[in-house]
């Protein structure tokens, strides 16, 4: 039900590529009409591409627009839905005042998918359409990711993961298709960018927001600035690393944070690892597994 033809890029994947998208245009197909939880990552602008291929007007993009969302990243949602050529609705949504999300317990992504999926069905009730989608893929099954038991509690479809796609084959099939995300990288909320337990509050969210648009503008592409009260962790990924000492780089950063707030900076030696924040977690766990008799 797409309006356009499939670009010419599609004929040069993979049998096991190409036949996985056709699985997934199948089964939002079976959906009959979906509302797409849509941030305009590469996982979800595929996933909305698909719908409009596989549903037409029976889908409907939603952004959530928030205090955790970077500067800048509704703009390009809605160039993407543009693209898209679906409809498109932004809502703003309200985590930051539940404190079970500003307390930043280690569950925090539940309560956040908890207020998204509500307003999203909501949405859809008023709307007519029977089923809400997100992003999720096959590669999220094996990562801490509390909102997936938020997405299974209500009922919410992970098309991509039932189709079997991994975010490599996302993005092969997002530049097949002509998709400006397929090289984007990696987006997650500003609140993983703090220490669980630490509270969160917009202030802080803004501090984040600042201090990476910063390191954007200098020319990097994968890095994250997490967040330790007065010390900002600079994570880049090693590729980039070296870019660091050219050029009076660092001192240029160094002088910016401190204008944003941030009494120290450090440069994190083992470089960007998404989800890094995790790994105090997932180290508590194994210890606490091993002292299992």
């Amino acid at each position: 039900m797409g309006t356009e033809a499939a670009p010419a890029g599609m004929a040069g994947l993979g049998p096991d590529v190409r036949a996985k998208y056709d699985r997934l245009l199948g089964l939002l197909r079976g959906l009959d009409s979906v509302v797409v939880a849509f941030s305009g990552g590469v996982d979800s602008t595929l996933l909305g591409w698909a719908a409009r291929d596989a549903l037409g007007e029976r889908a409907l993009l939603v952004t959530a627009d928030s205090e955790s969302y970077a500067e800048g990243e509704l703009d390009e949602a809605r160039r993407l839905a543009a693209r898209i050529g679906l409809r498109h609705v932004v809502i703003r949504t309200r985590e930051l005042e539940n404190p079970s999300y500003a307390e930043n317990p280690p569950n925090r992504c539940f309560f956040c998918k908890e207020e998204l999926f509500a307003r999203l069905g909501s949405i859809a009730a008023s709307e007519g359409l029977r089923h809400l989608v997100y992003g999720a893929t096959v590669d999220d099954l094996g990562d801490h990711r509390p909102g997936m038991l938020s997405a299974r509690q209500r009922g919410v479809k992970a098309p991509l993961i039932d189709a079997g796609l991994g975010k490599a084959e996302i993005r092969e099939l997002s530049r097949a298709v002509g998709l400006p995300t397929w090289d984007k990288p990696a987006m997650a909320c500003l609140s993983s960018r703090f220490p669980y337990g630490t509270t969160i509050t917009a202030e802080k969210l803004r501090q984040v927001d600042r201090a990476e648009a910063f390191v954007r503008s200098l020319g990097f592409r994968i890095f994250r600035v997490r967040h330790h009260g007065d010390l900002a962790r600079l994570e880049v990924a090693r590729a980039e690393m070296a870019h660091l000492w050219e050029e009076g780089r660092a001192e240029a950063i160094a002088a910016r944070f401190a204008e944003i707030g941030f009494v120290h900076v450090a440069v994190d030696l083992r470089g960007y690892r998404s989800g890094s924040l995790n790994e105090a977690l997932l180290s508590l766990r194994a210890k606490k597994a091993e002292a299992k008799p």
